[in-house]
C-alpha cells in the first residue's frame, strides 16, 4: 500500500507538473506576444516622430519655394553677354548653394520635360501639337514641382502633348 499511495501521490504530482508547465508555456507565450506588440508599436512610434520631423518644415518650405522659382527665373533672364562675368557666376553659385540645401532637407525638384504626362506630379496647364515629343508627353515646363521625401508637396505645372 505504501508503494500504492507513492505512485498515487507521484502521478499527481505529474499532473500537477504538467499544468505548471501548461500555464508557464502559455505565460511566455503571452509574454512573447506582448513584447512583439511593444516592439512594433516602439517602431511605429519612431516612424511616426521621424515624419514629423520631416513635414514639420513643410509650411516653411512651401513660402520658400516660390522665391526660389522666381530666382531660378531670374537666372535665366540673365542677358548673354553678361553670363561669365563673376557676378552671374556668383547667382549661380548661389543657385546651386540652395538646391544642396533643399536637397539635404528631402525637396526635391519632379522631372519635368520629356516625361510622360503624369497627373500625380504634374498640372497640365495645356494641351498642344508637337512633332517632336510622343502624345502625352511634357514638352514644357512652366512651374516647377518638388517632392518632400518622396511625396508631392507641390505639383509641377507643365504643357503637354496632345
Amino acid at each position: 500500500m505504501p508503494d500504492e499511495k507513492k505512485e498515487d501521490e507521484l502521478e499527481s504530482l505529474k499532473n500537477e507538473l504538467e499544468e505548471i508547465r501548461k500555464k508557464a508555456e502559455e505565460y511566455l507565450s503571452g509574454w512573447k506576444r506582448a513584447k512583439a506588440d511593444y516592439l512594433n508599436l516602439k517602431k511605429d512610434h519612431e516612424k511616426h516622430q521621424v515624419e514629423l520631423i520631416q513635414f514639420a518644415n513643410a509650411a516653411l518650405l512651401a513660402q520658400l519655394l516660390p522665391i526660389f522659382d522666381h530666382y531660378k527665373l531670374a537666372i535665366k533672364h540673365i542677358p548673354s553677354e553678361h553670363e561669365k562675368t563673376d557676378w552671374a557666376r556668383g547667382f549661380i553659385h548661389v543657385k546651386k548653394q540652395i538646391e544642396e540645401f533643399l536637397k539635404n532637407l528631402g525637396i526635391e525638384e519632379i522631372k519635368t520635360v520629356g516625361e510622360k504626362f503624369n497627373p500625380e506630379y504634374h498640372e497640365a496647364v495645356s494641351h498642344e501639337e508637337k512633332k517632336d515629343f510622343a502624345p502625352e508627353t511634357v514638352f514644357e515646363e512652366v512651374q516647377a514641382g518638388y517632392f518632400l521625401y518622396g511625396k508631392v508637396i507641390k505639383p509641377a505645372k507643365v504643357k503637354v502633348t496632345k
